[in-house]
Parts: structure tokens; C-alpha cells; sequence
């Protein structure tokens, strides 16, 4: 059983937080009908924050600050895609616009900035202060690359069927996934087989090249077993985990001396914490320790 959040009144994404999982947050890509494909609302909408994937900026902006959440399950709706990608005919629209004119250059700086504010939308996943954990199930196309590749943690169905698909509608990828993709499995080789040739590739080959965790049988397993794992990590002390997650995030993009120095630094205020204590207490008395609000 779930509950909705008044807090969380969104259009294109379904905010639960399961009663029997304190402190776990599932957001659910609510288009099952458009196979959860990412749509450009301008030109139905006069307000801009409508579009799709600002809201998803939005959803994610605010989990990370919600103290009553600590971990993050992220799913699609309906049997058949987790997401199928960006909706082809309605990004075309907004993006080849007239706007700037017939000026070669005013036309690049609307690209510029429109493809600036798209990747600032993906980023809030990963600058998201909780863990993200991804389960994704069916049809996983483009964006869904893209998506799941910001989160921390990614599962998927033994029915997935994945694809880095901008090669076929005439483009490079720009959102994010030719950036984050090579440093999630570490093999540019393989990336660069399955960017460029845009074909698919499923579950098993996903979790040989290190993409994906683990592979479930059904869509229901696989949320089961996101929902779990998101509730093991939200009993750690959240102190504990945002550190986690800010550490391996700023050394996957700096030396490892760099690394090592901002570590320091973090943890000469971060270690500080009462979670220290009571972590250490209720692991000699045998129980779960029970850690205050971030």
C-alpha cells in the first residue's frame, strides 16, 4: 500500500511513498498510453514549466530536499515501457522553430540554450541528494538511456529491451547519455558499438557489460525488488548516504588525489554527526538504528 503527497501534484509523474517502507519515495513515469515517451507541451501549453521533462526537473528537485525521503525508487507505468523516449514529432516542432529567425547564428544560440536547459532537467536525477534507483521494464529507448544513466542504481526485466536510439532519427545524442553512459560500464568500446549502430541489446548483455544490477523476470519483481532495496538503504543514516553518493560522484569525475581531498574535507565536518554514535550503539545491541531527519 502507498500514499499520495498533495505536495507532489504532478501532471506526468505519480508520487507514492509506501507506508511500509518509511522513508521511500516511487515516482512513476505517467504516460502508459504514449509508451511513457517524453513530450514537448509549448505549443499546447502558454506556461513553459508544463513540459514533461521540467517537470521531471521539478519531482526530483523537491525529493531532494523532502526530509521525509531518503532513497528513490524510479519506474514507468503500464506493461510495456519503462520509456519508449522523446516524443520525435514534438521535440522536432519545438526545437526546429522559427524562433531567431532565418540568422544561421540566433537559431544555433536557441538550440544552444534549449538542449542546455533539456540537459539541466536529466542532471536533478543525478545532483538529486538521494540514491536513485532505476527499474526499468519493456521498451527502454533514447531518453530512457539517458535517464537511467543520471540514476545511482539500475535494474531491469528480462523483457528489456534497450537501445541508444539518436542515430537513427539523424542526430548525436545530446542529453547526457554519450557523457554518462562510458563512466556507468566502463567499456567505450561496447558504447561506442551500440551508440553509433543503435541497436538493440537486452537484459543479459546489459548485465554483462555492468549497466544494470540485476535482472528480474516480471515488472512486478523487479519494482518488489527496488522498493527493497531503496528501504535498506533508507534505514542507513542519511548523513552516511548523501555523503556516500556526493564521494563517489565527484571521484568518478576527478583524480583520485582529488578525490581523496574532498573526501577529507567533507567528512572533517560530516563525520562529526550523532549518526556515528547511534549506528555503532544499535550494531552491538543488535537493532535497527533509527536516525533523525536530514
Amino acid at each position: 500500500m502507498a500514499t499520495m503527497n498533495t505536495r507532489y501534484p504532478y501532471k506526468y509523474f505519480t508520487v507514492r511513498f509506501p507506508i511500509e517502507r518509511p522513508y521511500v519515495a516511487h515516482v512513476e513515469i505517467n504516460r502508459a498510453d504514449k509508451l511513457n515517451t517524453f513530450i514537448e507541451a509549448f505549443q499546447q501549453y502558454i506556461n513553459r514549466n508544463d513540459r514533461m521533462w521540467l517537470e521531471m526537473r521539478h519531482v526530483f528537485d523537491q525529493l531532494s530536499s523532502d526530509s521525509s525521503v531518503r532513497a528513490i525508487v524510479l519506474t514507468g507505468a503500464g506493461n510495456r515501457a519503462f520509456s519508449a523516449g522523446l516524443d520525435v514529432k514534438q521535440a522536432s516542432t519545438e526545437l526546429f522553430s522559427d524562433k531567431g529567425g532565418s540568422d544561421a547564428a540566433r537559431k544555433s544560440f536557441h538550440i544552444r540554450r534549449y538542449i542546455h536547459q533539456f540537459q539541466e532537467c536529466l542532471t536533478a536525477i543525478e545532483r538529486c541528494e538521494k540514491p536513485v534507483i532505476c527499474a526499468m521494464h519493456g521498451f527502454s529507448y533514447g531518453f530512457a538511456i539517458d535517464i537511467s544513466a543520471a540514476a545511482d542504481i539500475r535494474l531491469c526485466t528480462r523483457d528489456v529491451q534497450f537501445s541508444v536510439k539518436e542515430v537513427d532519427i539523424g542526430m548525436a545524442a545530446d542529453i547526457g547519455v554519450l557523457s554518462r553512459l562510458p563512466k556507468v560500464v566502463g567499456n567505450i568500446g561496447w558504447v561506442k558499438e551500440v551508440a553509433l549502430s543503435a541497436r538493440i541489446f537486452g537484459a543479459e548483455e546489459a548485465l554483462q557489460v555492468g549497466f544494470v544490477n540485476t535482472v528480474y523476470d516480471t515488472k512486478q519483481a523487479a519494482v518488489e525488488g527496488s522498493l527493497e532495496l531503496a528501504s535498506l538503504i533508507a534505514q542507513k543514516s542519511p548523513v552516511a548516504v548523501l555523503g556516500t553518493k556526493e564521494l563517489l560522484n565527484y571521484s568518478r569525475d576527478h583524480s583520485i588525489q582529488e578525490g581523496l581531498r574532498y573526501t577529507a574535507v567533507w567528512n572533517s565536518g560530516a563525520i562529526q554527526t550523532g549518526d556515528v554514535r547511534t549506528a555503532l550503539m544499535s550494531g552491538l545491541e543488535k537493532r535497527i538504528p533509527k536516525f533523525e531527519k536530514l
